[in-house]
């Protein structure tokens, strides 16, 4: 993909208001920039899959110029062992990275290891002259254990710190260097923990007996997830090797150390007992302390409902609590309110309700520089508000139920905070932009606009750069950089040159209406050679809203076997969930049939996890698919609803309040969670099914979906049942072998029953 290099664009001048900026971006009319295929191009072959790289952005220097960069693919990724891998605080997945020192302004790109290693955090000092990076020891010994390794960035030389005895690192250790590079601070575990976590992991998964009892105060598999946030902090001199210690092991599942290196801030864990309103809830309070030592000020007693932004400095912060903005200083008990409604909570009036709506705000960002200031949104957009006398400026409009309006995300501020980089997507089109917003002017420049999908953005300190991690539709993601002014995309890698000479067929934006006449939105998957005027076998992939043209491997492994693949968008009613998928999957079906796509006789669907169970529910409603393949996806909303002891209470909030959206506690509405339960139904299905689990699957349980298997059976239903022995959650890593069947069964059910081919025992 060329690099845009086109002059900023200036919104029209309309669109710029005296004391706002109401942004309407001028987005051009815009083609996915998906190449061809050329006579030559191969089909992509399933081994091609175990070879796509995803690519991720590490540590980035405080100057923008040096980057770590990381990618993983399934072959460097098998071997997992699912029983540990949840539940074990103490496991260490063989997810073997290749690791490289990227160049951001050359692109040159250096290997850090000769092979790829298990790695996890890194940092650079401040002036990016040495990087600090956790490294496995490649050695099942060493179990949970990671050396830290100096990088001399202009020798490339390579040192393990040393650390304090009996202690060690771990995959989640923070890394934080003092300003004049000269210590790391860094959180460690010592081998009693690792005992203490061993022993109990083992007397929940081996026994020989497992007691557990109301009298305890937590769930026995909270309490050993709780153990994954006991940690020291200790700061070491890389000259002299000194080590000090700066906090005693404890709960504690966050800690900085501020800019000045005086302060350490820190939270605490003082969970008292299984919180079941929150998913993995923990209380904690907010404690500063000296790093040299001294008494304990508490800032927070309880971090409950508080939402925390904190400046660069680690001492000034923002925050939210009860509706209110406030900003505070560490060290400072004082605190300023900014924002947030302050009268009668009796007057229900609609003026009364919109008003306090509109001064609801969440802190986004800390600007720094000559004027600091603080980015924040409410439902009218983006503010800038002035930290000591409350005065706001909107900036940027970003409403989210106007679909004028794209979605704004903030990249950062550069030139000393005078200026705001957004990046935007528009909620109708696959069109994407970077703008900057001038503080004094409020004027909107367009720096960059095309069809490119632009996700995560990292921004250097000094504002010079940023990392954009994104690239073309139907593509896997690459890295990069974003250089002053702002104005075009430099690619730092290529990570998957392979799939530049396989046939991948083009994607589009499907836009349609659902059984309640909204519109919503799908991304169709055409296979290679994709012929209009006959209608395909079509595959629905279904989970809830779809609407960017991301890479989707099984997806294009379907379309390079002649499907049509769908990702349909689907809408929920709390308490109705069941209704959203066959009002807006079987919606998006009509459309495909009437574009004269799908063969309305050759439709399968399948979706994993959250989709499984989605699909299971959806085909005890109609008979319109004649294949259908659940993977890891529940069939009974009653056992589901305590089956997963190793979630905690995930499975009990999921379904009352989060994710399934029932609104009510198994007890209070036991009819939902009957009618939601697609084993209740089994009767009613008639589409062929596949169901595919693993046995060592703590998110689904396999004994859960099994129930579907033995009901069809029951029922003389036709069914196949597959679970894989030492397999997890959705596509096994647990081998080769593991994995290369499941997607052979997944191509081979689909061949039987939607192009009539045999398929496997």
């Amino acid at each position: 993909m060329p690099a845009t290099s086109s002059a900023p664009r200036r919104v029209p001048s309309g669109l710029v208001l005296a004391t706002t900026a109401a942004l309407s971006l001028p987005f051009p009319t815009l083609v996915p920039a998906q190449p061809a295929a050329s006579a030559q191009s191969a089909p992509l072959a399933l081994t091609d899959l175990l070879d796509v790289r995803n690519t991720a952005a590490g540590a980035l220097s405080e100057d923008g110029r040096w980057l770590v960069v990381t990618m993983t693919r399934p072959r460097t990724s098998l071997g997992i062992d699912y029983n540990r891998s949840f539940g074990d605080p103490t496991y260490v997945a063989p997810t073997r990275r290749e690791t490289f020192l990227v160049d951001t302004r050359s692109g040159d790109r250096t290997p850090l290891f000769p092979t790829p290693r298990v790695t996890a955090g890194s940092a650079w000092t401040p002036d990016g002259s040495t990087l600090a990076i956790l490294v496995h020891a490649n050695d099942p010994a060493a179990d949970d254990r990671f050396d830290v390794l100096l990088i001399d960035r202009a020798t490339r030389r390579q040192t393990a710190l040393r650390l304090p005895a009996n202690r060690y690192a771990f995959e989640r250790s923070r890394l934080q260097w003092s300003s004049d590079g000269r210590r790391l601070y860094l959180s460690l575990r010592s081998p009693a923990w690792r005992a203490t976590a061993k022993a109990e992991f083992a007397r929940l998964t081996t026994g020989p007996r497992i007691v557990q009892s109301s009298e305890e105060p937590f769930l026995a598999w909270n309490g050993l997830q709780r153990l994954g946030s006991m940690e020291s902090v200790v700061a070491i001199d890389r000259t002299t090797g000194t080590a000090t210690d700066v906090l005693a092991e404890a709960m504690r599942p966050q800690w900085a150390v501020t800019r000045d290196g005086r302060t350490i801030v820190y939270a605490d864990d003082i969970t008292r007992k299984t919180d079941y309103d929150v998913i993995g809830g923990t209380e904690q309070r907010l404690v500063a302390r000296e790093v040299v030592g001294g008494a304990e000020t508490v800032i927070f007693p309880a971090l409950r409902n508080i939402r925390l932004v904190w400046a660069r400095d680690g001492r000034r912060h923002a925050y939210t609590r009860d509706d209110q903005l406030w900003v505070g200083t560490v060290g400072d008990s004082a605190r300023t309110r900014l924002a947030g409604d302050t009268t009668a909570r009796g007057d229900t009036t609609a003026d009364a309700r919109a008003h306090r709506q509109r001064e609801r705000f969440t802190p986004v960002s800390w600007i720094e520089g000559d004027a600091p200031a603080l980015l924040a949104s409410n439902v009218e957009g983006l503010w800038l508000l002035d930290p000591a006398t409350g005065a706001r400026r909107l900036v940027l409009r970003a409403v989210d139920s106007l679909p004028t309006l794209p979605r704004a995300q903030f990249v950062g501020a550069v030139a000393n905070g005078q200026q705001l980089l957004f990046s935007l997507q528009s909620k109708t089109a696959w069109q994407r932009a970077i703008v900057r917003v001038d503080r004094a002017s409020l004027r909107v420049d367009t720096l960059l606009a095309d069809s490119r999908n632009l996700a995560q953005f990292t921004m250097s300190a000094d504002g010079s750069t940023a990392i954009v991690s994104g690239g073309d539709g139907n593509r896997p993601f690459d890295l990069w950089a974003l250089h002053a002014p702002y104005t075009a995309l430099t690619r730092l890698t290529d990570a998957n040159p392979t799939l530049a000479t396989r046939a991948l067929g083009r994607t589009e934006l499907l836009s349609y209406l659902d059984a309640d006449g909204r519109t919503e939105f799908g991304v169709v998957h055409y296979p290679a050679g994709f012929a209009k005027g006959r209608p395909y076998p079509t595959i629905f992939i279904i989970y809830e809203d779809f609407f960017a043209d991301t890479w989707d491997a099984v997806a294009n492994l379907l379309n390079a076997h002649g499907y049509v693949v769908v990702k349909p968008s689907v809408r929920f009613d709390i308490g109705y969930p069941g209704e959203a998928w066959v009002k807006g999957v079987t919606a998006a079906a009509n459309k495909l049939i009437d574009m004269g796509v799908a063969d309305s006789t050759r439709l399968g669907v399948h979706g994993t996890s959250y989709g499984g169970y989605a699909t299971n529910l959806l085909i005890t409603q109609t008979t319109r698919f004649k294949a259908a393949v659940n993977i890891s996806g529940k069939v009974d909303m009653i056992s589901f609803y305590t089956d997963s002891p190793r979630l905690g209470v995930r499975n009990v909030h999921a379904a009352e309040k989060s994710q399934d959206r029932l609104g009510a506690t198994l007890w209070q509405q036991p009819q939902k969670y009957v009618a939601h339960s697609a084993v209740m139904f089994a009767d009613r299905i008639t589409t062929p099914l596949l169901l595919m689990t693993g046995e060592l699957d703590a998110n689904v349980p396999a004994l859960n979906t099994r129930e579907m298997y033995y009901a069809l059976r029951r029922l003389n239903k036709p069914v196949t049942w597959v679970t894989y022995s030492k397999g997890g959650h959705g596509t096994p890593l647990s081998s080769l072998d593991d994995w290369t069947d499941f997607h052979e069964r997944l191509l081979a059910w689909y061949a039987k029953h939607l192009k009539r081919a045999p398929t496997l025992p």
